[in-house]
This record gives structure tokens, C-alpha cells and sequence, in this order.
């Protein structure tokens, strides 16, 4: 097995099927998409990357196997679909994975055709593996794709310490050790073993508090809100195709969008945090359920609408809608009194969490520093809010 230094885990042995695949050039290419996209505008340290990340996930991954004594081919595919597990990832990740949804029709871990052909396949093929076999478990189907893509899985694991680490903040630690040896199979489903409802509850806890003061902090919703509507101006102004553009690492897509006329102003923004700033940051409680609920193309009208009303150029409007809270760990199962339970269902913390969620929610309308006023105002009008 080859050992790898890391920052979070010290030494992490990968077997020879993750090690070839970490010299493919698609793998290599996540050395250069940032973890934590624009969350690095707030977080100085927070520059690491989407491969060491996945170089974590297949080290928790093998730890996960060796403790639920899988070995063999099982455990071979499921550390080869936790190294690709973020190898569909666009640049900048999440923040341009709405785009690259809407215009290709594709989920980042949704990667058959990554994995059909090509160097990963021909690689995936020398150590046995069949490379549709570990698109199937990238997606998180089948019994063992749990462990990677699931209420309980790997990634969210690693990512939670390791965002922590790099940000320097103190909510994101978790036990996985005890999560790891507390994994169990019932009837198919990947559950934690008795006696361990405060284990889930940590995992919970340590995600509400990171997505409060990392994952959603004001300053990275603002820079993501800039990029993906910049990034879609982009396509719809040159004939880079939406191909392409799911393929650019972080730094291929600041140069595209630099070199383009109509996207290099807010580009140039967003290299020197020369950001938009707040016209709005409305509560819960004070926005209407519809506008709560609206789509992608629901969302770009409202922007017109206010603009128009602000007397601003179209561009000068963005409208951030995080939609509907959720709590995918809130649908963890865990063992209590020998049943297996959902821990929404056995932990009245989830209730909380999910009040809490509600209260720190914000629907966000950015606009240059010297427009908020107007943009507010026209904001209020348009979209009904109740302040």
C-alpha cells in the first residue's frame, strides 16, 4: 500500500487500485477545486482542496470496511468509489453545480459517463473493477454505497473534520473513530449500533453548527451568488458549452469568465472581494411561502423586477434563496431497545435543530455597496417581504 502525509489523519495507506487512480489526470484534476469554494473569502486558511478530501474518504472508507469485516472485491470497489466520489464535481464545486444541473442534466455523482471510458475505466479495468459496478456505489445505490453517498457515509466524515481543521473553527469536530465502529448493517440498511443516539446527534450538531458559521456565512452566499450568475452569463454569451465549462478547474473558470467581456466586471469583483452587499436579509417569518418556493427561473424574474423598480441595471440585482431548510442526517437510523429507529423519531435534539435552522435562515438580495438603498426598497415592494 502507498502512505500519504495528511493534515487530518497522519498517515493514509490507499491500496493499489486508489493509488493508480490518484496519477489519472480527472483525479489529479480535483487538486485544483477548492474544498470550500468561495468559503475561502471569509476563511483565509481554508485553501484546501477536493483531492485530499478524497484521498480522506477512501482512508475512512478502508477504516469503515476493516471494522464491518468486508474485504475482497467488495471492499476494493467501494475505496475505488470513495476516491471518485467527488470526480464529476464542477470548479467551485456546489456553487456551480445548479448551472451545470440545469443545462447537462447531471448530479455530480452521477459519473457513468466519466467512468465508461477513458483513463479511469482502462484504469478501474487493470484492477478488476467494472467501472459502471463503481458508479453505482459513487451514487450511493446498493447496500455498500451507504458508506459512501448516505445519511452516514464517509464523506460527510471527512469533510466535517477537515473543513474544521483548515477554517480553524471548533464546531465541525466529530468522533469519527466512534462513528466508524458503531457502523453496523440490519437488513441492508447502514445503521449505528446500539447505545449510540448521541453519536448521530453529534454528526448533527456538527453539521447545524458548521453550515451557521461556515457553509452559509453571509460573505461566501454573496461570492457564490455572484459566481454562478456571472458563470451563467458566461455561457450565454460565448460558446463554451456547458461540457466544457462542468470540466474547468477554479482557475480556468476566473480566467474564462476575466477574458469575457460581459462577465470580466463581476469577475474582477469577486478575485479582489470587491463584493456585492446586503439590500436584504429577510428572515423566515417575513418572506412569503411563495417566494420561499421559487425556481431558478422565478428567481432571475424577481431580479428584473427589482431592478427595474431600483432603476439599476439588471446585473446589479441578485436574488439568493436557499429554499426549504433540510436535515439529511436527521434520517440516520440507529439501534434502540434492539429496534432500528430513525433518529428524528428517538431524539427530541432534531426538533431543535431543526427550529434552529428556520431562525438562522435568510433570504439574501445583494447589490453594489452604493445601490443597496434603492435595491431594498424595491426588494420590499416586489418580493412582499414583512420586515
Amino acid at each position: 500500500m502507498q502512505a500519504i502525509k495528511d493534515s487530518v489523519h497522519d498517515y493514509v495507506e490507499l491500496p493499489p487500485v486508489a493509488a493508480a487512480l490518484l496519477d489519472t489526470a480527472p483525479v489529479q484534476r480535483l487538486r485544483h477545486i477548492k474544498q470550500l469554494s468561495t468559503v475561502r473569502l471569509v476563511y483565509p486558511s481554508a485553501n484546501h482542496t477536493r483531492f485530499e478530501h478524497s484521498i480522506g474518504v477512501a482512508h475512512l472508507a478502508g477504516q469503515a470496511l476493516s471494522r464491518l469485516g468486508i474485504d475482497g472485491h467488495r471492499a476494493k470497489a467501494v475505496q475505488a468509489a470513495a476516491l471518485l466520489h467527488d470526480v464529476g464535481h464542477g470548479p467551485y464545486g456546489h456553487q456551480t453545480e445548479g448551472i451545470i444541473e440545469r443545462r447537462v442534466g447531471r448530479h455530480h455523482d452521477e459519473v457513468t459517463d466519466l467512468l465508461s471510458n477513458g483513463e479511469l475505466a482502462a484504469t478501474l479495468e487493470h484492477h478488476d473493477l467494472n467501472p459502471d459496478e463503481i458508479a453505482e456505489l459513487v451514487a450511493g445505490n446498493g447496500e455498500l454505497g451507504q458508506l459512501v453517498a448516505g445519511e452516514l457515509d464517509v464523506d460527510r466524515m471527512d469533510y466535517l473534520v477537515r473543513d474544521a481543521h483548515h477554517t480553524g473553527v471548533p464546531y465541525g469536530t466529530v468522533d469519527y473513530g466512534r462513528l466508524l465502529g458503531a457502523l453496523r448493517f440490519v437488513d441492508g440498511n447502514l445503521v449505528l449500533a446500539e447505545g449510540n443516539v448521541p453519536t448521530a446527534e453529534s454528526l448533527l450538531v456538527a453539521r447545524a453548527l458548521m453550515n451557521a458559521t461556515v457553509y452559509r456565512h453571509h460573505v461566501s452566499r454573496i461570492a457564490g451568488a455572484m459566481l454562478e450568475r456571472t458563470s451563467e452569463r458566461l455561457l450565454d454569451s460565448t460558446n463554451l458549452t456547458p461540457e466544457e465549462f462542468q470540466r474547468f478547474t477554479d482557475a480556468e473558470l476566473l480566467a474564462a469568465l476575466q477574458g469575457c467581456e460581459e462577465t470580466a466586471e463581476m469577475a474582477d469583483r469577486i478575485v479582489n472581494r470587491n463584493l456585492f452587499k446586503r439590500a436584504v436579509w429577510a428572515e423566515w417569518g417575513g418572506v412569503p411561502s411563495d417566494v420561499v418556493a421559487v425556481d431558478h427561473d422565478e428567481k432571475r424574474e424577481f431580479e428584473r423586477e427589482i431592478a427595474a423598480k431600483a432603476d439599476v441595471p439588471p446585473e446589479a440585482v441578485l436574488v439568493d434563496n436557499p429554499g426549504e431548510p433540510s436535515m439529511p442526517e436527521s434520517s440516520s437510523r440507529v439501534v434502540v431497545n434492539g429496534e432500528v429507529r430513525r433518529l428524528a423519531e428517538q431524539s427530541p435534539l432534531v426538533q431543535g435543530l431543526q427550529a434552529s435552522q428556520r431562525t438562522q435562515w435568510r433570504l439574501g438580495v445583494y447589490a453594489p455597496e452604493d445601490r443597496t438603498d434603492e435595491v431594498e426598497k424595491a426588494a420590499n415592494a416586489i418580493l412582499g417581504l414583512t420586515l
